[in-house]
């Protein structure tokens, strides 16, 4: 089948099959006469198994070393990438529920305060070392101690919250 057909059959459009194969992640197309590609009914179940991974997270250098084209594809290495990935996931998830019950007491914390009109130190908020753990894990978080502008430290250090 020409990559117009594989693309249809697989979702995918055709620059992303190219990009797959030029990865390693597909092999090499057999090329027709006219310098079309041609690929075989396994390069669907392939591109399917590379979304599918994907989807879950997989990096294309894991999915790399599941489908060594020396070797071909390997169950073995796959459910070794899918455990790890797995793994991951567990470990975000803790750190996400931590984050989420410190989030919580901060939120009951200065709810309470304002409601009986007292004002709430922001040190008295964190405990050290608490969020800073938790804010690694998850891209656009800040720590406390992130900020290289000194007005921002300045304005934190009196207790004011700055963004």
């Amino acid at each position: 089948m020409k990559i117009g057909e594989l693309a249809t059959r697989t979702g995918l459009a055709p620059s992303a099959i190219r990009f797959y194969e030029s990865q390693g992640l597909l092999p090499p197309a057999r090329r027709a006469g006219n310098g079309y590609r041609v690929y075989g009914e396994d390069a669907v179940q392939r591109l399917q198994i590379v979304t599918l991974s994907q989807s879950f997270g997989l990096s294309l250098d894991s999915l790399r070393t599941v489908f060594d084209m020396q070797q071909g594809f390997s169950k073995a290495m796959m459910l070794s990438r899918l455990g790890e990935r797995l793994g991951e996931i567990d470990a975000l998830i803790r750190g996400l529920q931590v984050q989420r019950q410190e989030l919580r007491e901060v939120h009951d914390t200065l709810r309470d305060h304002w409601a009986a009109g007292r004002c709430v130190a922001p040190a008295s908020l964190a405990r050290p070392g608490a969020r800073r753990n938790t804010n690694r894990l998850l891209p656009g978080t800040a720590s406390d101690d992130d900020t290289k502008d000194p007005a921002v430290r300045r304005q934190r250090a009196r207790g004011h919250t700055a963004a």
